[in-house]
C-alpha cells in the first residue's frame, strides 16, 4: 500500500472525527495510524498487541471504543470472516477495496482484488435494480500450504 494512500486515509479519518465532534486523542490516533498502514483486516486484539509491541501502551477499552467510533462514521469496515473475532480495516474515500480468502484449516486471511468480479457485481446491481452501496466477498477454503 503506497504511503500516500495511508496518509490520505489517516488525514481523512482525523478530519471526519473532528467534524463529528470527537477530540484528538493519543489512543485514537495510535489506532488510526496503525490501521492506515495495514494491508488487511485486523482484530481488536491484534491491534492492541501491535500497538504494545510498537511501544504504544493503549488500553484495550480505548481500542474497542475507537473501532466503534470509526465503524459508526464508516471510516472502517467491520468484517465477519467466520472466525472468533470481528476484523477491521480502513474504508478508503476513493472506494478502493479488496476482498478476502479465508483458510478454514489454518485461519490465514489473504486479501485479493479482482476487476472482473467488480464488473460482475456492477452488472448484477444494474440487472436486479439494486444500488449496491458496499460489499465484501469472503471465500472460504484451504490455502496452498494447507492443501499439501
Amino acid at each position: 500500500m503506497p504511503d500516500l494512500r495511508v496518509d490520505d486515509w489517516v488525514e481523512h479519518a482525523e478530519a471526519r472525527l473532528a467534524h463529528a465532534g470527537y477530540r484528538r486523542g493519543g489512543a485514537r490516533r495510535a489506532v488510526i495510524d496503525l490501521l492506515g498502514g495495514q494491508e488487511c483486516a485486523l482484530t481488536a486484539q491484534e491491534i492492541d498487541e501491535r500497538l504494545r509491541a510498537g511501544g504504544r501502551a493503549v488500553g484495550r477499552a480505548s481500542v474497542y471504543r475507537t473501532l466503534e467510533q470509526l465503524t459508526e462514521l464508516h471510516l472502517v469496515s467491520r468484517l465477519e470472516v467466520g472466525q472468533d473475532a470481528a476484523r477491521y480495516e480502513p474504508v478508503h474515500p476513493s472506494g478502493e477495496h479488496h476482498h478476502h480468502l479465508v483458510c478454514d484449516r489454518c485461519g490465514r486471511i489473504t486479501p485479493f482484488e479482482d476487476h472482473a468480479l467488480e464488473s460482475a457485481i456492477d452488472g448484477l446491481s444494474r440487472r436486479v435494480r439494486f444500488d449496491v452501496g458496499d460489499h465484501d466477498v469472503v471465500l472460504h477454503g484451504a490455502c496452498e500450504r494447507c492443501r499439501r
